[in-house]
């Protein structure tokens, strides 16, 4: 039996990400992965896969759109959808192949299987070749979260379909219902709406990406209505389902009591993903899960069982790649004895609509509801000159600061390339820069960019300089 310090269970950005980390760091390390790819749902089917198809509508979205407008003349692009798909699954396979690189380079073994706990050393590892079983000293659970749904849905993956669906459809549907108007639902329908598809959104909660600061949802609703002709209903709960042949009918009811019914050649269900845990066999071996299903941790994202700990989607928290991966390395500095640092207030979401979509910190609902004095500076990019060039004017960056101390404690961003710039504030606010900081470090004229630093000074006093 082979034996290892420690096993991840897992190979997504999590899982892999951790299985570097403890290798570097001289441990013995093994990669449990159930498919026969490595990198989880986010290489495969969600992060990567799902950039590359709004990359490729973009590029088809201006051609349509924007180029006359630059003087750029051309016939009227067509969409070839097959060669769309290709594109993506090449990306998918160069980025897995990637990940087979890293592998051998730190010289992780990785073990083809279905992983679960014999006892809390021994894993199971069940594949088409049988069976073998491993020991390890530490195990860290990295198996990640599958799309979720609603019990009276049925999910049939060809009109009533999940992100994994979407993102392998072998047409441009003429039009396409999204329930829920969080970040997936909202980038796959932009896919599908830049290509041509009527897009309506059926929403729950009273905000699109209500997880986020509601001046975020409210400017991308006006975006999305407006350039790409979104239906989208708030205060609206689906009630029903019901696939007729090639057409599906959805019934909800609003915030009034009124039913309504939409119709469309497919519904793609995004209301969240779950953790996933699945025949791992953690009640053998007594890894405690909350209520959701997530595995209990501590500040260690340490389980109930001591040598076996658990990061990313299948933990609390943003079900987010990059909060996985911070997760990963800090188990496995954790392990090898360092004291490692994560601040899950400085996790950033994006949203890869156009506009982008970018946050870090608290919102003002989650200020005003905590009591705390603050004060808001915000710049619309209508007034930046880099956005001009670009004609890319929609949104705006919004800076909040403690009212006594300046520090800033949340930024938001809805706008061209907020996706990247984002992280500026990542690092401001992690070495707890105040607004007057940013708006006194010199900024690139023209850059997107600026629009913070404008924000900073309107937050500071009210002295942008350019509104």
């Amino acid at each position: 039996m082979e034996k290892y310090d420690v096993a991840i269970i897992g190979s997504g950005p999590g899982g892999y990400v951790a299985a570097i980390r403890c290798a570097q760091l001289g441990m013995k390390t093994a990669l449990i992965e159930k498919y026969s790819t490595l990198g989880g749902t986010c290489l495969n089917v969600g992060c990567i896969p799902s950039k590359a198809l709004l990359n490729s509508s973009e590029h088809f979205h201006d051609a349509k759109h924007s180029f006359a407008n630059h003087g750029i003349e051309i016939n009227a692009p067509k969409i070839n959808v097959a060669q769309m798909m290709k594109r993506k699954d090449e990306v998918i396979e160069q980025t897995c192949g990637g990940i087979d690189f890293l592998m051998k380079k730190n010289k992780i073994d990785v073990l083809k299987g279905w992983g679960s706990f014999a006892d809390a050393t021994h894993i199971d590892i069940v594949n088409e070749e049988g069976a073998v079983q491993i020991e390890a000293a530490k195990t860290i659970i990295a198996t990640g979260s599958k799309p979720a749904s609603l019990p009276f849905i049925k999910i049939d993956k060809e009109r009533v379909i999940t992100s994994t669906e979407a993102l392998s459809l072998t047409e441009v549907p003429k039009r396409m219902i999204v329930i829920g108007g969080g970040v997936i639902g909202l980038e796959l329908g932009s896919v599908y709406g830049r290509l041509g598809t009527e897009v309506s959104v059926v929403e729950y909660a009273d905000s699109l990406i209500p997880n986020m600061d509601k001046a975020l949802g409210k400017e991308l609703r006006k975006v999305l209505k407006k350039d790409l002709n979104f239906d989208i209903h708030l205060n609206t709960g689906v009630t029903s389902v019901e696939r007729k042949g090639a057409e599906v009918i959805v019934k909800a009811t609003n915030k009034k009591g009124e039913e309504q019914v939409y119709t469309a050649d497919y519904c793609l269900v995004s209301v969240g993903r779950k953790a996933f845990t699945d025949k791992l066999g953690l009640d053998k071996v007594g890894v405690n899960v909350d209520e959701r299903g997530r595995v209990d941790v501590n500040e260690h994202l340490q389980t109930s069982v001591g040598n076996i700990y658990a990061i990313g989607d299948v933990v609390r928290g943003a079900m987010l790649a990059h909060k996985a991966e911070e997760e990963g390395v800090f188990v496995a500095e954790h392990l090898a004895g360092e004291k490692p640092h994560i601040n899950h207030n400085l996790i950033p979401g994006v949203v890869y609509t156009w506009p982008e979509v970018a946050a870090v910190g608290k919102t003002e609902e989650e200020l005003k509801a905590a009591g705390i004095k603050y004060k808001a500076g915000t710049f619309p990019f209508k007034a930046s000159g880099r956005a001009r060039v670009s004609e890319d004017t929609d949104g705006f960056v919004k800076v909040l600061a403690d009212a006594n101390t300046d520090e800033i404690l949340g930024v938001h961003m809805i706008g061209p390339r907020t996706a990247d710039m984002i992280a500026e504030a990542v690092v401001a606010m992690e070495y707890r820069a105040s607004a007057e900081d940013i708006a006194r470090i010199c900024h690139a004229h023209p850059t997107f960019t600026e629009a913070f630093k404008e924000a900073a000074l309107d937050a500071t006093d009210k002295r942008a300089l350019h509104i």
